[in-house]
């Protein structure tokens, strides 16, 4: 399947998945408008975090993920959503691996930092 969202055939998201096995590095699988559609595998507390220009959405595939923003946590399961909205800090934790879907615009750091964030890899 081509990045660029060309129409070669379905994305098996768990085949993708299976092809790693770091935490916190997400693998681009297509592009849709301008926006990477990622898979990422979670495990542990990433870092408070939070992005200026864009919200950052979390959809859960497998496993458990816990939102903490600074006022509440927000605990989601497989087939729930949570967006956060842009410029609020917040964590994803999972106690044991979890795995999501991200869509993000294009070169949106995970960090909210570009100097911190994990590099693009596309799969």
């Amino acid at each position: 399947m081509s990045v660029h969202g060309e129409n070669e055939g379905a994305i098996d998201l768990k085949a993708k998945l299976a092809a790693f096995d770091e935490h916190w590095q997400p693998r681009t699988v297509a592009t849709f408008n301008g926006h990477d559609i990622m898979v990422v595998k979670v495990k542990g507390e990433f870092v408070w975090h939070s992005h200026a220009d864009t919200d950052d959405l979390f959809l859960v595939l497998h496993g458990r993920v816990r939102i903490e923003l600074r006022d509440r946590h927000v605990e989601l399961g497989p087939g729930e959503l949570f967006v956060v909205p842009r410029g609020v800090e917040h964590r994803p934790v999972a106690v044991e691996e979890a795995h999501l879907m991200l869509i993000e615009p294009t070169g949106t750091p995970n960090t909210g930092d570009a100097a911190t964030a994990a590099q693009r890899r596309v799969i």
